[in-house]
């Protein structure tokens, strides 16, 4: 059988068990175990199996449940809450102040939490009502929430760095430091485009009460003792990881400490909250583990019926050149983004992708952080965007899934921008990098 017609039969298998509701690891393993099977008989599942346990067996898998935990123990301890208000104050004679203070209170929290979800949640909770309470429209509320949420997907310590590294053997550390550029760049495009709107239409975002516009330069100074535990948290995290002091691994254990400590100073380190913490970690982890060994083990049999080598063949064979493949390949994953969860873009595409750009001269934490950037594509793109699901659980009654999507649209444009813009000066992303004590 060739393997043209093996890729057509595994992709219609793939997607028939996804149409049918199975969930994505299972499809991903049940295709796996049957294409084994009948290409290779029983000792193709030999090969399923030594898929998953290497990935038992990197300890960098350890990082994950800590992120994961320092994540749900920072949306329990209340400091979202402290980083708005502080910087609400201070942006409240900014056109759109309180939009901008979501923005940067959004990079603050990407900085510590790493989680798809759990920001934009806890946004919502914190800045939502506060927007429609002082009569900002629902669009531009709604829409700088989604995509402030998505920062947590470039701007370390993401979990998508972690996964992207473990399949294309790229150093974690080095991804984490190349995606701090890009992500506060595209947080100020955010924020440059509704100080823009707002300024220019002014019934979108009135201006605070003058009581809270003015606030006494001492009060103001004083609300910044409020930004001492995220701080330290930031620093603890990526601090530890530029100056070469710990590993990923390890600084995830460093801000699980940090987080704790958070929790305790704030008095929110409940019984049931870390209860909470646990569960929500247990959950999140073993999901993302069964993704992983389902997509691994399917792209296992795929590369040893020598799927990934075609395409790779053909890839190369393109009359487009480097930067046309390199393009094509962002349209694929973009396409992909608005169907698809982003780990099984990541382990269905990077093990083909990944040795293509190498072998053109591209470098893999340059592509690495091009993936975070269109997986925060994803994270807003309708039909399946998961950002506008998120808002939509803890939005008003008012609030629909069509006023949701219907506000994306321009801060989805300017995250082409900060695509395009990646792809045209590499050093946005690899200059740090290599500043790094390693």
């Amino acid at each position: 059988m060739s393997i043209e017609l093996i890729s057509v039969l595994m992709a219609v298998s793939f997607m028939g068990l996804l149409l049918i509701g199975l969930p994505l690891a299972f499809a991903a393993g049940a295709c796996a175990i049957v294409f084994g099977l009948a290409m290779y008989g029983p000792p193709g599942l030999t090969l399923v199996v030594s898929r998953v346990f290497t990935l038992l067996g990197n300890n960098v898998l350890i990082s994950v449940p800590l992120f994961v935990f320092m994540a749900c123990l920072l949306e329990r301890s209340g400091i979202a809450e402290d980083i708005f208000a502080v910087v609400s104050a201070w942006a409240g004679k900014v056109p759109g102040g309180l939009a901008v203070a979501v923005i940067i209170t959004s990079t603050l929290m990407a900085a510590m939490v790493g989680v798809l979800g759990a920001e934009v949640v806890t946004i919502g909770i914190v800045a939502l009502p506060a927007m429609l309470a002082r009569g900002y429209r629902k669009e531009l509320a709604l829409g700088c929430i989604c995509a402030g949420g998505g920062l947590s997907t470039l701007i370390p310590p993401s979990v998508v760095f972690i996964m992207y590294g473990l399949t294309a053997g790229v150093s974690i550390g080095q991804l984490y430091v190349a995606g701090i550029i890009p992500g506060l760049m595209l947080a100020s495009l955010y924020i440059a485009y509704i100080i823009i709107h707002a300024k220019l239409d002014p019934t979108l975002a009135p201006r605070e009460a003058a009581a809270e516009s003015a606030l006494p330069m001492a009060e103001k100074l004083a609300l910044l003792g409020k930004l001492v535990l995220p701080s330290f948290v930031v620093f603890a995290v990526l601090g530890s990881l530029y100056l070469g002091w710990a590993t990923p691994t390890e600084a995830g254990g460093v801000g699980v400490a940090g987080a704790a400590l958070a929790a305790v100073v704030r008095r929110r380190l409940t019984w049931a909250a870390v209860r909470h913490a646990v569960t929500e970690t247990t959950r999140t982890t073993a999901m993302l583990y069964w993704l992983f060994f389902g997509s691994s083990a399917l792209i296992g049999v795929y590369t040893l019926a020598g799927g990934t080598a075609m395409i790779q063949r053909m890839l190369e064979a393109f009359p487009l050149g480097p930067i046309g493949v390199m393009i094509l390949i962002q349209v694929v994953w973009i396409v992909l983004g608005c169907f698809i969860d982003w780990i099984g873009i990541l382990l269905l595409t990077a093990p083909i992708f990944v040795p293509v750009a190498t072998k053109m001269g591209f470098d893999p934490v340059w592509l690495g952080v091009m993936f975070c950037m269109n997986m925060q594509i994803s994270y807003i793109s309708p039909p399946f965007g998961p950002a506008a699901f998120y808002l939509k659980g803890v939005a008003p009654p008012g609030i629909s899934l069509s006023d949701i999507f219907r506000s994306i649209w321009p801060y989805m444009g300017l995250q082409f921008i900060a695509l395009s813009l990646l792809i045209a000066f590499p050093q946005l992303a690899l200059w740090l990098p290599s500043t790094m004590n390693r």
